[in-house]
């Protein structure tokens, strides 16, 4: 879905017709994952990506600068690079943290592309846990799974090992662009659009 502009004479944006920005910014076969991972930009980001795969098979960019949020959310973005027939290339700017990270390694490590002042967070997962004493026992089941499904999953992505990634991620793991490189989060560092492979 992509977003129009809101005017005095454009009051539903998602029911108007798209604006010739709109139809410029479709046309580019970009999509720009900005601020918190939340079901809401989760939709937005799947609807894009499904409508450019429907449009053709080119490759698409996938920008990306967040502090993470919701880790279901960046699983729906996540496996839909991967559900999609068009290559994804995705583009971290600013910082890629948590979710945003776990929304970054959707792309195979040759796709995956940073700007030069980009950074990097990995960490364990993490959730309030309320309610119930077996309510609670619960959640923290939930989340010990999501760390185990977590290190495998940046293990296979990186080529680390899930111990190494378990490891790494006990604190907040901060990593720079020549970090990342050096640990397989990153496949290359680029300056200009020119670039993308």
């Amino acid at each position: 879905m992509v977003t129009t502009l809101l005017d005095d004479t454009n009051p539903a944006p998602d029911k108007s017709p798209a604006t010739p920005l709109d139809a410029l910014f479709f046309k580019s076969r970009n999509v720009i994952v900005a601020g918190e991972i939340n079901d809401k930009l989760a939709q937005k980001t799947v609807t894009h990506l499904l409508a450019l795969a429907e449009d053709s098979d080119d490759p698409i960019n996938l920008y990306i600068s967040s502090p993470g949020g919701h880790v279901e959310s960046g699983d729906m973005v996540h496996d839909m690079i991967k559900f999609i027939r068009p290559k994804v290339r995705t583009i971290g700017s600013g910082w890629v943290a948590s979710a945003g990270a776990l929304i970054f390694v959707g792309a195979a490590r040759e796709n995956r592309y940073c700007l030069p002042n980009t950074r990097f967070l990995l960490h364990q997962p993490s959730g309030g846990i309320g309610g119930s004493a077996s309510d609670m026992q619960i959640q923290a089941d939930q989340i010990m799974l999501m760390r185990e499904r977590f290190d495998h999953l940046f293990a296979a992505a990186t080529g680390q090992t899930p111990e190494q990634i378990r490891a790494d991620t006990q604190r907040d793991f901060w990593l720079n662009t020549a970090q990342a490189l050096d640990y397989g989060l990153l496949g290359s560092v680029i300056q200009s659009v020119d670039q993308l492979g």
